[in-house]
C-alpha cells in the first residue's frame, strides 16, 4: 500500500548514501525511525535484521509471512524474529511492495544461476562477510547471514509457486519507512548484482537516514 511519510530528512539525525556493492551498518534503538531510498530507481537493497541486545534473534522471513499472511511486504507488515516478536514495521512505502523470498546473490548463485564465469562477480554475501570482519564489535559470523529483506526489488510468484526475477517497479526517489520495535542491528548489503533485472542490470547507490 503506498504511503507518504510526513518526517522531514533534514530532521533526520544520521544520513548516508550507500554505493552500489558497499554496505551500511547500524544500532537502531527501540522507536527510532529508518528510511531506505531508492536514489536512482530500479535497485535492490539486500537487509538484514538483528534484535541488538541478542543478535541470536534475527529477522525470521517465515514468521512474517505467517503473521502477515501475504508474501510481499508494504505499509503495515510487521517484519517479525525468529523468536516470533515484532520487530520492525514498515510505516511508509512510496514503492508498493517488496520481496522477502528471493535471497540474497553470493558467488555460488552467481555460478548456478548464470554461469561458472560469473563465480567470482561481487555479490551481497560477499558484502555482509566484508561488514562482518570490519565490525567484530557487534558480535556477528558467518552463522548470522539468514534471512534477508530485498526492498525494492521485484520477484513474482508465479502460478505454480515458482519465482521469477522481473524488473523493478521502484523509481527515482522512492522509499520505505520502518519504526524499530525493538534495539535493532541493521546490516544492509546496496545489491551490486550485475546478471538479472533486479538492479536494471546497472546497480546505483541508496540513501539511509533514521530519525
Amino acid at each position: 500500500m503506498l504511503t507518504e511519510s510526513t518526517r522531514n530528512p533534514q530532521a533526520a539525525v544520521h544520513r548516508a548514501t550507500i554505493d552500489a556493492g558497499d554496505y551500511w551498518i547500524w544500532r537502531l534503538r527501540e522507536g527510532e525511525t529508518l528510511r531506505i531510498t531508492d536514489l536512482e530507481g530500479n535497485q535492490a537493497a539486500d537487509t538484514l535484521f538483528f534484535n541488538a541486545d541478542n543478535t541470536a534473534e534475527r529477522y525470521s522471513v517465515t514468521d512474517t509471512l505467517r503473521g502477515q499472511r501475504n508474501v510481499f511486504l508494504t505499509t503495515g507488515s510487521v517484519l517479525r524474529s525468529s523468536d516470533d516478536r515484532p520487530m520492525l514495521e514498515i510505516v511508509a512505502d512510496t514503492c508498493g511492495r517488496h520481496d522477502t523470498l528471493g535471497g540474497a546473490c553470493s558467488c555460488e548463485s552467481n555460478t548456478v544461476r548464470y554461469d561458472l564465469e560469473k563465480r567470482h562477480m561481487h555479490a551481497c554475501r560477499d558484502s555482509w562477510m566484508l561488514a562482518v570482519a570490519q565490525h567484530p564489535e557487534y558480535g556477528l559470523t558467518r552463522r548470522d547471514i539468514t534471512h534477508n529483506v530485498n526492498f525494492f526489488m521485484n520477484v513474482p510468484v508465479t502460478r505454480d509457486g515458482g519465482l521469477t526475477f522481473a524488473d523493478g517497479i521502484s523509481a527515482p526517489g522512492k522509499y520505505v519507512e520502518l519504526v524499530a520495535r525493538m534495539n535493532i542491528l541493521v546490516l544492509i548489503s546496496n545489491c551490486p548484482q550485475l546478471n538479472n533485472p533486479c538492479n536494471g542490470y546497472n546497480p546505483t547507490p541508496i540513501d539511509v537516514a533514521v530519525w
